[in-house]
Parts: structure tokens; C-alpha cells; sequence
């Protein structure tokens, strides 16, 4: 099936680690304008990927879509960091302990609420928690069939635009209903990390629903 057209868009990528990185590369090569940015110099990581280089206040005021790709517990600093208004801010963090024996949230919250709340003026999506980043490296397929990515939402119209911004890059969509649905997707995320790194199944997995 071919890919859903998405309009060009401007995306500022909050996180210059791996998952970040990776988001900026496919974003990139789709076609759209990817602004990097983290609490530090961002500029060796965006020359390396071939992408724009701001602070975390330029960025979000540039973009359209801002990704958090940066761990949970960094996400009181950049609420701080820009003003979020208006923004579509997708979460992609799992909010895992220190330790990885579990996370610090779960039943009654979930990070993407908990972001929600420290950014009153903002949408906030969940969405690509559940996908490694070593897959950023290829074609966002897995044995044949592309990596899908579940995408919660409590606004309609942006859930839609983040499931078409997602299959601009080639993901098989999800939607996964309201935001508060977060709280499962997060447990979806941490048993992906679970399967991964504790269980020796490796990086090489991404989990599916069928039907």
C-alpha cells in the first residue's frame, strides 16, 4: 500500500540520542523541514543528519509538530525550556525507573497526561513508543510487513494528522483511541523493552495487533 501523503511540515525534535536522532533522519528524508534541538548544542548532531540546528525555545517556536524524544523525567525542564501554545507535541517516552524494574506511572496516569498537564496550551499525542531505535536505521519494516506505531489522542483532527505525518514515513497506523490510553501503550513500551534487552530477544522486535 502506498504512503499516506502528509503535508510538508516543520518539526522540531526535542533529544539528540538515538531515538531522536533516528526520528530526524526518517522524518527528513520524507520530505519535511526537521529542526533538532536539546538543553544543550544540538549543532554536531544536526550537521551529522543533515538537519537544522536550534535551541529548544527556537525550535518549538518554528515548528508545526514538536516530538519529545528526550526521557520522561526531562520533561518538567522543557515545559520550562518554550512556550508550547498551540503546538501538536508528541510523546514519545516511556516513563521506565531508573532502575528499568518498572514505571513510575501506570493505572491511573500516564507520561503523555502528565505532559498534557505541564503543557496546558498544548495537544499532546502519544505515539513511536513502542518502536526501537535501531529501526530508524532502515526501511521501518519487519519480516515483510511495516512496524506499526499507536497513536492516542483526545482531539480527533490531530490524531489524524499524526497518523498521516506517521504514514508519510512509511508506519502502519494504529489509532489507539484517547489520550488517557497512554497508560497502556506505555506498558506496551515497556514490555517491547522488556522482550529487548531482559528476555535476550534483542532490538530487532516491535510488538503488532492483528485484526
Amino acid at each position: 500500500m502506498p504512503r499516506q501523503e502528509a503535508k510538508q511540515m516543520t518539526i522540531a525534535i526535542i533529544g539528540t540520542g538515538n531515538i531522536g536522532a533516528g526520528l530526524a533522519r526518517v522524518f527528513s528524508s520524507a520530505g519535511h523541514d526537521v529542526v533538532l534541538a536539546n538543553a544543550n548544542d544540538s549543532t554536531e548532531a544536526a550537521e551529522k543528519l543533515g538537519v537544522r540546528a536550534a535551541s529548544v525555545s527556537e525550535a518549538v517556536k518554528t515548528a508545526d509538530t514538536v516530538i519529545l524524544a528526550t526521557p520522561y523525567d526531562a520533561a518538567q525542564s522543557i515545559a520550562q525550556a518554550a512556550d508550547f501554545t498551540g503546538k501538536v507535541v508528541i510523546d514519545v517516552s516511556n516513563p521506565v525507573t531508573a532502575d528499568f524494574s518498572g514505571l513510575q506511572l501506570g493505572q491511573t496516569s500516564s507520561a503523555a497526561e502528565e505532559i498534557a498537564h505541564l503543557l496546558p496550551g498544548a495537544t499532546v499525542v502519544k505515539a513511536f513508543n513502542t518502536v526501537f531505535a535501531q529501526h530508524y536505521a532502515g526501511d521501518l519494516t519487519l519480516e515483510g510487513r511495516k512496524i506499526q506505531t499507536f497513536v492516542a489522542a483526545d482531539n480527533d483532527t490531530t490524531r489524524r494528522a499524526v497518523v498521516a505525518l506517521a504514514n508519510s514515513v512509511g508506519f502502519e497506523v494504529v489509532e489507539s483511541g484517547p489520550l488517557s490510553n497512554a497508560r497502556y501503550l506505555e506498558a506496551l513500551g515497556y514490555m517491547n523493552i522488556q522482550f529487548g534487552f531482559m528476555l535476550n530477544r534483542g532490538t530487532g522486535i516491535a510488538p503488532i495487533w492483528l485484526g
